[in-house]
């Protein structure tokens, strides 16, 4: 049989119609988690919006965004909220760094276990480390009676203990995949310790420092119990302003604002990671 006339046996498929079941699977498949997200997170987040536009005069206007925006205590909070995430990130990369250095790279007993429970660390809730630091640190504290930790500066060392795992993980990930075979070159061709750091470790790292970088970034700025906790006087970042505006004025069309400022911070920052490092292709 020659091919032409195998090709003439074989039946033709028939085209699949436009409406076929076929077709329209992965469509209802995709239902279930888009109903789930649509009303645990995207209907609770609608009302918030909504209700920040419903002054307590009664109506619909931008009236609690432009009281939020014209006081003080907001713009207090914004900026208070900023540099503690700013500065509480850039602590974490460079204390991470340096500690997954240590854990990957540096033999000493007891690291695989140290590695593993960084991955427990991780399921710790952040006023529980608070707790930890006013336990030795506070004014009945171990080791003494030390202010510092109800003023900005104890927020930010709080943040850095509780939050430097979360940059630590993705880089013990990103160490494990380095091929060894580079340090043994580099190290055989007489580069010391910190050059080989600088021009073999760090540019293999840098995906997994932006990514564990943006995730602190977000996580700090809605960061709530660590503030709490500390009792820190004069450090009210937006999330504390929110719940003081709704549980202690109770202003809710403030709060809602305010949580609406706040996630849209978060969600444009997360954005912005998100081009960047498609454009460094991490």
């Amino acid at each position: 049989m020659t091919t032409d006339s195998a090709l003439r046996a074989v039946p033709a498929r028939p085209a699949e119609r436009k409406g076929s079941p076929r077709r329209w699977t992965p469509h209802l498949w995709a239902l279930p988690p888009v109903a789930l997200l649509a009303l645990f997170f995207l209907y609770p987040l609608a009302l918030v919006v909504r209700q920040s536009l419903r002054p307590d005069t009664g109506g619909t206007s931008l009236k609690p965004y432009a009281d939020v925006f014209a006081s003080e205590a907001f713009r207090h909070a914004l900026w208070t909220t900023v540099w503690l995430a700013l500065a509480a990130t850039a602590g974490c990369l460079v204390l991470g760094f340096l500690l997954a250095l240590v854990i990957a790279f540096v033999p000493f007993p007891g690291a695989k276990p140290v590695a593993r429970f960084i991955d427990v660390y991780l399921s710790f809730p952040s006023f529980l480390i608070t707790l930890a630091l006013l336990f030795l640190y506070g004014g009945t504290g171990v080791v003494g009676s030390f202010q510092f930790l109800t003023t900005p500066w104890g927020v930010l060392l709080a943040e850095v203990t509780y939050f430097t795992p979360f940059v630590m993980r993705p880089l013990l990930g990103a160490f494990a995949q380095l091929d060894t075979a580079q340090l043994e070159a580099a190290g055989s061709l007489g580069a010391r310790a910190p050059r080989i750091v600088r021009q073999v470790i760090l540019p293999e790292a840098l995906p997994a420092l932006a990514a564990g970088g943006s995730l602190v970034l977000v996580l700090c700025l809605n960061e709530f119990g660590i503030v709490l906790f500390t009792g820190a006087k004069g450090v009210t970042t937006l999330p504390v302003l929110v719940y003081g505006k709704a549980i202690l004025e109770s202003d809710y069309p403030g709060a809602c604002a305010v949580a609406v400022v706040n996630v849209l911070i978060s969600v444009g920052l997360y954005g912005l990671y998100r081009v960047v490092s498609r454009r460094a292709g991490a």
